[in-house]
């Protein structure tokens, strides 16, 4: 584990860096000492998470992030995107990838002193398998034998344990899964393959207010809507142990605000800059600015459970994505910091493609106007795109609009929620009107988690509705490849195949933007777009 790692919905349409980057302008210490403090709080730019802090109930950034600093997986993977094991020792597939040995590194611990096990992955799985259990992230498991028992599609579990689960001692077990997945180590980084210690299953309510894991950090205290805070763990028995005292999450619900703490050294970094500072943070931070690109995609999404997008014709939804500008908006709007998608893969993982959308992801008035036409139109003549008011979308929902209705005569309007907590309730509900903003961020570096874990037929990242067995068919046969670059290739396949169907219309490549205050030594993000925590050193005051 090298930071907050997990895949998730991101509350933001840009990213962070892994260097800082020279621009000028002024650095200096702050009155800082230059002495590091080793026992120092470093304070992040965050908001309120959406649920409990449970590792299988998080599918978003506020919350992965606090998530990430307290849980350590099996494994995690390089910036070359090799698999690294974290506490895991070794974790082997058979000749066919479809029983896996999952060996644990002994001596590992939770931060109340209970040991971690092969039984704390395998109960915590079962756990968050079963429906009754509400953990949004429970699909992840689908893959295992036993899940559709554990987890049917409708009505109670007829199982309480998926078969393919076996502990065989305290630190191996087995994972059997109903085909073979080469690639299938990659998932194991995502938060719902955490353990848990025992009373997480005992009291999952009082556990998510004060989460108990196994990771770098240990949960000092959540004050709602304000901070969470969490201390450096002595105990840790991972090589990322923090150079710093803790962390001090702060939640903010206006992204100006933290700027303006980030300039007065009132806080230590932020996901990324407002829009409104694009052009002015390089000067603002000098060698403190932070711009890189990381493993993430821009998208709106169609609510294919509504009576607009029921039974469209995809030539209208096709039509709509080639009415919009991408690269005006990016040199406008972005300041020339965003880069347009031309696929539904971001860049950076294995399988990317680029050019996945064709024609449908370019620019053409012309062309857009007829297709909509040709499909029988956009059923009210009106379209509206859900977004969360509390991060910089606005400007750049507005700018969309504005391409779409000039190029077609389509009305298109911003549907503003209030905050990103609220964003995603509402698609989890399936109470979207119309469209809605979406941001994904890698679980791990492999184009499948970007198709099969947001397009497959019923899957947790799938919030539209969206449902096209030709993909689900080319997925699952990606899936059986007997290597994983054959799988690879075979899940670009599966995403040429979303042409014909449109579950979203890609918009930019997400692109880092941020900085970080005099009060630390720097302050770097991962390929996740997540600060790398415990490698922030402060300085003495």
């Amino acid at each position: 584990m090298r930071g907050a790692k997990s895949a998730k919905w991101v509350a933001i349409a840009g990213v962070v860096a892994l260097t800082a980057t020279a621009c000028g302008g002024d650095s200096d210490s702050g009155g800082n000492s230059g002495k590091v403090d080793p026992k120092g709080i470093v304070s992040y730019a965050n908001g309120e998470p959406q649920n409990a802090l449970q590792p299988s109930n998080t599918m978003e950034a506020y919350g992965s992030v606090v998530i990430d600093s307290l849980f350590t997986g099996l494994v995690h993977y390089d910036k070359q995107g090799n698999i690294t094991y974290e506490n895991a020792e070794s974790v082997t597939p058979d000749k066919d990838s479809k029983v896996w040995t999952v060996k644990l590194k002994a001596g590992w611990k939770f931060h109340n002193g209970e040991a971690v096990t092969a039984k704390s992955y395998v109960d915590a799985w079962n756990w968050a398998a079963d429906p009754a259990n509400g953990q949004q992230n429970s699909a992840w498991y689908r893959d295992i034998v036993g899940y559709d028992k554990v987890h049917p599609e409708k009505g109670k579990a007829k199982s309480k344990a998926m078969e393919g689960l076996k502990v065989v001692d305290d630190n191996t077990f087995t994972i059997t899964l109903n085909s073979g997945i080469p690639y299938y180590a990659y998932k194991l980084v995502y938060a719902p393959f955490y353990p848990l210690p025992s009373g997480a299953l005992k009291d999952p309510k009082g556990y998510g207010e004060k989460p108990v894991g196994n990771g770098p950090y240990k949960f000092k205290s959540w004050d709602h809507k304000k901070s969470i805070q969490v201390t450096a763990w002595p105990q840790y028995k991972g090589s990322n142990k923090p150079k710093n005292g803790g962390v001090n999450f702060k939640a903010y619900n206006k992204d100006t605000a933290a700027y303006a703490d980030l300039k007065s050294d009132n806080v230590d970094s932020m996901p990324i800059v407002p829009n409104s500072e694009i052009a002015n943070f390089k000067q603002d931070f000098g060698d403190r600015a932070i711009e890189q690109d990381f493993s993430a995609i821009n998208t709106v999404n169609f609510a294919f459970y509504t009576k607009q997008w029921k039974d469209v014709d995809v030539k209208v939804l096709q039509g709509l994505s080639m009415a919009i500008d991408r690269d005006t908006i990016a040199k406008t709007v972005f300041n020339g910091t965003r880069e347009s998608a031309t696929g539904w893969v971001a860049k950076g993982v294995k399988g990317y493609q680029n050019d996945a959308c064709g024609e449908f992801c370019k620019f053409d008035a012309k062309k857009a106007k007829a297709s909509i036409k040709a499909g029988g139109g956009v059923p009210g003549n009106e379209v509206k795109i859900q977004y969360n008011a509390d991060q910089p979308h606005k400007d750049w929902v507005v700018a969309v609009c504005n391409s779409i209705t000039n190029s077609t005569g389509v009305k298109c309007v911003g549907d503003p929620v209030t905050d990103f907590a609220a964003d995603t309730e509402i698609r989890d509900q399936k109470k979207v009107k119309s469209m809605y903003r979406s941001g994904w961020v890698l679980d791990y570096p492999f184009n499948g988690n970007f198709l099969a874990d947001l397009y497959g037929t019923n899957v947790d990242g799938n919030k539209g509705g969206f449902s096209d067995k030709k993909f689900d068919e080319l997925t699952k046969k990606a899936d059986a490849a007997k290597s994983i670059d054959e799988s690879a290739k075979l899940y670009q396949q599966a995403e040429k195949q979303l042409v014909n169907t449109f579950p979203g219309i890609p918009l930019w490549y997400n692109k880092t933007l941020s900085a970080y205050s005099n009060n630390v030594k720097k302050i770097e993000f991962d390929q996740a777009g997540d600060p790398i925590l415990t490698e922030v050193e402060v300085f003495e005051k």
